[in-house]
């Protein structure tokens, strides 16, 4: 199993991502609102302001502080090492 720093110290399952969004849009706004309802938020900004929404294949909302480009090329890094280890 591979992990993912999504800040502050922070972890995901890598393979358990299925998507990285940005929190600005108001579809966005009303998933986290409807995910808090239904307590499926899973809150990793230790306080700062939410810049990375990061859907699992759970149903959770991972809310993170960094933006989604540095997940983004942290994941790619990942699979990197997955494809490296695969040959």
């Amino acid at each position: 199993m591979q992990y993912i720093n999504v800040g502050y110290g922070n972890i995901v399952v890598a393979d358990r991502i299925i998507s990285i969004i940005s929190p600005g849009a108001a579809p966005i706004k009303r998933m986290i609102q409807e995910a808090k309802q239904s307590n499926l938020v899973i809150d990793a900004t230790t306080g700062r302001k939410t810049r990375a929404v990061i859907v699992m294949d759970t149903g959770h909302l991972v809310l993170s502080a960094i933006q989604p480009e540095t997940v983004i090329s942290r994941t790619k890094n990942h699979r990197e090492i997955i494809d490296k280890e695969d040959d």
